[in-house]
């Protein structure tokens, strides 16, 4: 017995999160439990290498990539699963998810990534990893960069064969959601209130547009004030950043204040002060179902990130394609049949 408690105390990080992962595997979908860490072993050896040299280098020269692929990922599996179908471009015969009116503010630098390594794959091993797997990798690498958590990603997702925009609506969590809305939204991939407030704490990098917030700091329910849940010094600064918001779209505002280019916890604390940038951020600390884990995650980091690892496990399971239920596209924005 004692020898088998020193091996549980002396596991490695990424042992131990291959272990929960292969559990949490065994749990899920028929589909997801045939996915597998060794999936590209023989196929394509060096996958995860060639991956994570793309998004390194994209991330040095662009440093908003990992937020921006975050979210991608996010979209991507909220909508029909983990599939790549956000990858997919429109055409005169299809308006696909990525133009999404809840689609369009996604980054191009994050959609660039995920083709750059398909393209880097392909000169190495044609026709291997699907593009739902290289969006999946490139994710958990770039979390890790920014000093996030590791996390098992288990490979063989096949990539969607169908992609419309209609399939969106209702299926995304949206900036002015209340909790009840927020959780059923989770619940409807089989996600707990723990994995709701756990990736929420992924805004602890990135940004948002001012019109996401704009009903927050612009006359509040029509008060000429702001959200008296927001600290009166952030709403005036978001005031004066955003003033220009309706006539330029782009301007925005970093989701986390303190420390926006870094994954850490200081999304709760910030939460907990005020700082919440959204009405979903904020309307964390006021439920009683949400407020006693963020309060949790904001006094403990490590709680933080095993929960968010735990939570990335479970949704990059979530409506996987394997079989002839999907393919490994050539090119990640269209499918093969229009590849020729």
């Amino acid at each position: 017995m004692r020898n088998k408690l020193a091996f549980v105390v002396t596991m490695t990080a990424p042992v131990a999160a291959a272990l929960a992962a292969t559990l949490l595997l065994s749990l899920a979908s028929p589909a997801a439990a045939k996915l597998s860490a060794a999936y590209y072993q023989k196929t394509c050896p060096n996958a995860e290498q060639i991956i994570s040299e793309v998004v390194t280098s994209k991330q040095i020269s662009n440093p908003t990539t990992a937020a921006g692929t975050l979210r991608l990922f996010f979209h991507d599996c909220f909508v029909g699963g983990c599939d790549a179908s956000m990858l997919i471009s429109s055409n005169v015969f299809n308006r696909a998810e990525r133009d999404a009116d809840d689609n369009i503010s996604l980054p191009g630098d994050a959609f660039d990534t995920v083709i750059r390594a398909k393209t880097a794959l392909e000169l190495q091993c044609p026709g291997v990893v699907s593009c739902a797997d290289v969006l999946a990798l490139a994710t958990r690498d770039l979390v890790l960069m920014l000093g996030g958590p590791f996390y098992a990603v288990h490979l063989g997702r096949k990539d969607a064969l169908g992609s419309s925009a209609a399939t969106v609506p209702g299926n995304l969590p949206r900036p002015n959601m209340t909790i009840d809305e927020l959780i059923d939204v989770f619940a409807k991939k089989q996600m707990t209130v723990q994995d709701l407030v756990a990736l929420s704490g992924a805004h602890t990098v990135g940004f948002s547009h001012c019109r996401e917030f704009a009903s927050r700091i612009f006359s509040y329910k029509g008060s000429g004030g702001h959200d008296p849940t927001m600290s009166t010094q952030y709403a005036e600064a978001l005031q004066k950043a955003c003033a220009n918001y309706q006539k330029d779209p782009t301007l925005a505002a970093f989701n986390d204040v303190m420390t926006p280019g870094k994954f850490d916890n200081m999304y709760y604390q910030n939460v907990l002060r005020g700082l919440g940038l959204l009405t979903s951020d904020s309307a964390l600390a006021s439920d009683k179902r949400t407020r006693p884990l963020v309060e949790r995650y904001a006094a403990n980091q490590t709680a933080f990130f095993e929960d968010f690892t735990h939570a990335m496990e479970k949704l990059s399971i979530v409506g996987v394609k394997i079989g002839r239920k999907g393919e490994v596209r050539r090119r990640c924005d269209e499918f093969n049949n229009l590849s020729t």
